[in-house]
């Protein structure tokens, strides 16, 4: 009996807690929104002036809509006048201008164009030979990279996530020949990294490492070697 009720209270658990967890991210990031929002705007705009009950959500529609206001301003002759001037004041400040030019091409790179976003999930040898780190392909190895490390063959640029935290890492270039590609999309793979490899699709790995590949050869030739 014991042993029915502890199995059904983790049941519970597992099925209650993903629920809970969104709900509590939602109302967090909302309450936080609209608590720094809120103080902003004048009290006679203000409804909640008028009436006798907060309205939840309030703070992030009137972002929402400032953010879009931005964006509309930003798309014409008016609005890229006014940022380009912007620009190039932060650019004249010594420090800041750093900060702000790797924060714009993060986001970026992150809202606009997939054609610079994650695309390909990748096994890589990392950090010692024999030990795999799971990888997503940022960028295609071109100039002195492509000649010092891959001596002519292609080579790729991957970033290799932390665990739990996968926005922290380390950015390596590597022959493509080194890296076995994964049948795994980027948010399988994040789920994969965040989990401590605890979420695995169905299908990982997707298939056999082909035999004429040099990591195929060389872990064939490290059986043969443990065996002897």
């Amino acid at each position: 009996m014991l042993r029915w009720i502890r199995t059904r209270f983790l049941t519970g658990v597992a099925v209650a807690a993903p629920l809970a967890i969104t709900v509590w991210l939602i109302v967090t990031v909302v309450s936080f929104i609209d608590n720094t929002i809120k103080p902003l705007i004048p009290s006679q705009y203000n409804p909640e002036t008028y009436l006798p009950f907060a309205i939840p959500g309030m703070g992030l529609l009137i972002a929402i809509l400032a953010l879009t206001l931005l964006g509309a301003l930003a798309a014409n002759i008016l609005g890229r006048t006014v940022i380009s001037i912007g620009e190039r004041i932060v650019n004249g400040l010594p420090f800041i201008r750093n900060v702000y030019g790797a924060l714009k091409q993060i986001i970026e790179t992150v809202f606009q164009g997939q054609q610079h976003s994650f695309k390909e999930v990748v096994l890589v040898e990392y950090p010692l030979e024999g030990s795999f780190a799971v990888a997503f392909v940022a960028s295609e190895g071109r100039g002195v990279i492509r000649q010092v490390v891959g001596q002519g063959e292609p080579v790729i640029g991957v970033f290799i996530p932390t665990t739990p935290n996968p926005t922290s890492g380390f950015l390596l270039f590597v022959p493509r020949s080194r890296t076995v590609k994964l049948d795994l999309t980027i948010e399988e793979a994040a789920k994969l990294i965040i989990s401590f490899g605890i979420v695995q699709p169905d299908r990982l790995p997707a298939g056999a490492i082909p035999d004429d590949h040099p990591l195929s050869q060389e872990i064939a030739a490290g059986q043969a070697a443990d065996k002897s």
